[in-house]
């Protein structure tokens, strides 16, 4: 990079930062010193120092910055100073590897000026006509300090671009006036989002990118405590070192979400690798590298600012990785290599996904999945169980607890908070009260699986796990003797993870058991006649046997206001209110099947099922490439069977039945009998979709003279001689013509794929659809870049004249060019699909996508 005459001014509030760590003694022979602890101290530079240095690391330009040349020989009380303490940390969380750094264990907190107002620095060379100036407002009385400001930005007249980083989100300092009245269109804002958070605005943390998204969009618009912010031209909020909303507002509002898919905001790094300061001022030299590197051209500040927060995420998770080194004192601070891209980088900015984020209130239906990924559903679900999760999903937020992985959002949210209330609980000391939350799902769903794989991802060396199944219990003796093993656990320093299925069984009545858990919930403890036994630190799973979901726990899903009342009271009765009173937290777990028409992601909740299976079960058919060798017919029919009977069961079940021990790919013949199926299928419907391929194929010849013979239809009164050669009978077509006619055919399920349409194998005859004008337009769109490329693999180019001999065809330009008498062509064409293939017994079946 040769930035060498770009002029960048860094300043702001100023901060010395003291470190402070300790080492084992060096010896026991030497000095008496040497033999005890040592305790280490150096100075660094914080706050605007900080981020000039690392500006000029990451731009290679010449910076202008307030300067200290020897903070140890020239610190003055009058500095603000903070202090840390630093540990060693592992650099990674691969506990394999033992490398470790030193980074931050604890802040100690600050040491005030001699005077009530830190010291500020001049700007040393200060030059008005700075190409970007660089502020670091900490809100430590640089942004009312106007002496200290850069020339150029109180020069009207001067117009630099400004990258402003703000600590104290507030509208009413001397500094945000100056920038609102003279510099608006250039300065890009940058906030972190904790400190927007410690503000009071509601974002959550850690759920899902598409709700803190949201939630941050809603705030923007409606939060009075925002409002002199929904007016910037250029906004940045970075969440953690995984993800950042770009928000501009240059007559029209637009907000972009960059996230890293495989990582949630804090998931990268565990609290076991310590914190480092100074991520924010990383992060923004990283965006000032963008920037720099295309000053000088008429390059869109906006397309450099989104350039700019991915260097920012990938240069920040670097320099966390960093941290101080192995040795302190003798590592370069900060390092130089968190801007330069190597080889054996973790992570490069071709990770970084951006998604245009819907401005619609209560848009919860939002699924990034939709707008990163312009293939079917259908068609991501095989790309899924052929490649592997991480290769189909590259752009896509993807969840991972242990073994369990998931992409729908509302699992993602549910899994999520659940985790973050065991690891709280977990956390905090002294606790008296079991941590109660409830699990719903249909039987087979993988109700114990979810929960126990976060709980092993948290804290597997202290958990363990029991069950219980109240059904099978049948007095509450039972229950006394289940806690009095939940305590056993708790007093060898285990925190049990106990699972009462079926809590919501009848006993004595209906929900009968709730009563039973109301002291135990609440207090930590348990009767046995006259004994009161406290339970210790435990986590009390509720998993639904009779309810699927927790609304129809509830009872939120009737209809009928005589049968809600009437439920509603015997809730009521069974101590319901209160038993929900006590929960902190529930998950709905959405097995294999679709639960609703809302639900649209139950094809990927099933490959990704299914490629988890073949990776546990029988790895010996993912060949080295991590491709999976599965017959397309077998796939098709495990991921479009329309229910499985027992869920995530059968669908194992079916793979366990199937002679595949010694195979080298999952045939049709190595599926289990028809009567085996029917445990766990319909197994009519299950052949239908295995044999798809094969009945389609049978019909192609039929299905391509029926083509062809409404080609004919539509062109019996055209005299042109550009058709004469195509409105013969089919055995007096061309090899040429009959080939375009089967490939026509055999490329119909395809396009259909791309409107959300599936084709199936029914016995009868099924209705005739109509396809809208929308879906016309798309399918004549294909269909002419389908006939395209087939004449150009046959030798034919454009010409003005229709010429066989020649092969020239006027009609061998793209879609957006052909004349209106073609297209209208076209639309005829694929407008009769569906009674061609309604006459050889093929059902058009909607594939219905996420609503918008």
């Amino acid at each position: 990079m040769d930035n060498k005459s770009l002029k960048i001014v860094v300043t702001g509030d100023i901060c010395i930062n003291s470190l402070q760590w300790v080492t084992e003694p060096q010896n026991n022979k030497g000095l008496n010193w040497q033999s005890h602890l040592n305790v280490h101290n150096v100075l660094k530079s914080g706050e605007s120092l900080l981020l000039a240095k690392l500006v000029a690391l990451a731009t290679e330009a010449s910076i202008y910055s307030p300067k200290i040349d020897d903070i140890e020989a020239n610190l003055s009380k009058d500095f603000l100073r903070s202090t840390a303490e630093l540990e060693l940390f592992p650099v990674s969380a691969d506990e394999k590897k033992n490398d470790k750094v030193y980074r931050v264990k604890r802040f100690l907190g600050f040491t005030g000026p001699f005077s009530d107002t830190p010291k500020l620095l001049p700007i040393a060379n200060d030059d008005a006509n700075a190409d970007i100036v660089i502020i670091d407002d900490e809100n430590n009385g640089f942004n009312s300090n106007e002496e200290f400001w850069p020339l150029a930005l109180k020069a009207p007249e001067k117009r630099p671009i400004i990258l402003y980083k703000m600590n104290n989100p507030i509208g009413s300092s001397a500094l945000w006036r100056q920038l609102e009245e003279n510099h608006v269109e250039k300065t890009v804002v940058i906030i972190n989002g904790e400190d927007l958070r410690s503000k009071g605005v509601n974002i959550s943390k850690s759920l899902s990118w598409e709700r803190t998204a949201q939630e941050f969009l809603w705030q923007i618009h409606n939060n009075p405590n925002l409002s002199f912010l929904a007016n910037c031209h250029h906004l940045i909020v970075p969440f953690g070192l995984e993800g950042a909303i770009y928000y501009r507002d240059e007559g029209i509002n637009e907000a972009y979400l960059y996230f890293i898919p495989y990582e949630s905001e804090g998931g990268s790094f565990k609290d076991s690798q310590g914190k480092m300061y100074g991520l924010t001022s990383c992060f923004v030299a990283g965006l000032a590298r963008s920037i720099a590197s295309e000053s000088y051209n008429d390059e869109d500040l906006s397309s450099l600012i989104g350039e700019g927060i991915r260097e920012g995420i990938v240069a920040s998770q670097k320099y966390f990785v960093n941290g101080f080194g192995k040795n302190v004192e003798e590592f370069q601070f900060p390092n130089p290599k968190i801007f330069t891209e190597e080889k054996k980088d973790f992570i490069y900015k071709d990770l970084i996904q951006d998604v245009k984020i819907p401005n619609k209130e209560n848009n919860n239906y939002w699924y990034i999945l939709r707008d990163k990924s312009s293939a079917n559903l259908a068609e991501i679900a095989y790309d899924i169980v052929k490649n592997g999760v991480k290769d189909a999903l590259k752009s896509i937020p993807i969840a991972q607890f242990g073994n369990l992985q998931t992409v729908d959002r509302t699992e993602i949210e549910s899994y999520r908070s659940i985790k973050n209330l065991m690891w709280e609980y977990i956390c905090t000391k002294n606790t008296v009260r079991p941590l109660s939350i409830a699990v719903f799902g249909t039987p087979g769903s993988g109700k114990s699986f979810g929960v126990t794989e976060i709980a092993d991802s948290i804290a597997p060396e202290v958990i363990e796990k029991l069950n219980f199944n109240l059904s099978q219990f049948r007095t509450p003796a039972d229950l006394i003797s289940a806690f009095h093993k939940v305590r056993d656990s708790s007093l060898k320093g285990r925190i049990p993870l106990i699972f009462f299925d079926e809590f919501d069984s009848a006993f004595e009545g209906k929900l009968g058991w709730l009563k039973y858990f109301l002291a135990p919930m609440q207090d930590g403890v348990f009767m046995e006649g006259d004994s009161i036994h406290p339970i210790g630190k435990a986590i009390f799973v509720f998993a639904g046997g009779t309810n699927s979901t927790f609304k129809e726990f509830l009872g939120e899903d009737i209809e009928d206001e005589n049968e809600k009342k009437q439920f509603l009271i015997e809730f009521k009765g069974a101590k319901g209110p209160d038993f929900t009173s006590r929960l902190r937290g529930y998950v709905n777990i959405l097995g294999p099947n679709r639960t609703d028409e809302k639900d649209q992601l139950f094809i990927i909740r099933r490959a990704m099922l299914l490629r988890s299976l073949l990776e546990r079960k029988v790895p010996h058919l993912i060949n080295d490439e991590g491709e999976a060798q599965i017959d397309n017919g077998v796939l098709r029919a495990l991921l479009k069977i329309r229910r499985y009977k027992h869920e995530s069961r059968s669908m194992e079940a079916i793979l366990e039945m199937s002679m595949l021990t010694n195979a080298k790919i999952w045939e049709q013949s190595d599926l289990p009998s028809k009567e085996q199926l029917k445990l766990h299928v319909d197994e009519e419907q299950f052949l239908r979709h295995l044999m798809h391929d094969a009945f389609y194929s049978e019909k192609i010849e039929s299905l391509a003279i029926e083509i062809h013979n409404k080609y004919r239809m539509i062109n019996e009164d055209n005299k042109n001689e550009d058709v004469v050669d195509f409105i013969v009978p089919w055995d007096n077509l061309s090899d040429e013509f009959k080939n375009s006619c089967r490939e026509q055919a055999i490329h119909i399920p395809n396009s259909l794929l791309k409107i959300n349409y599936d084709i199936v194998s029914v016995k009868e005859n099924p209705k005739v659809i109509e396809f809208t004008r929308k879906e016309l337009e798309i399918l004549a769109k294909e269909e002419h870049t389908r006939w395209y490329r087939h004449r150009k693999r046959n030798g034919w180019k454009y010409g003005t004249v229709k010429d066989n001999s020649q092969k020239t065809d006027p009609g061998l330009v793209s879609w957006d060019n052909l004349p209106e008498e073609k297209k209208n062509k076209a639309y005829q064409m694929v407008k009769v699909w569906p009674e061609i293939l309604a006459k050889s017994n093929f059902k058009l079946e909607r594939l219905k996508f996420l609503p918008n």
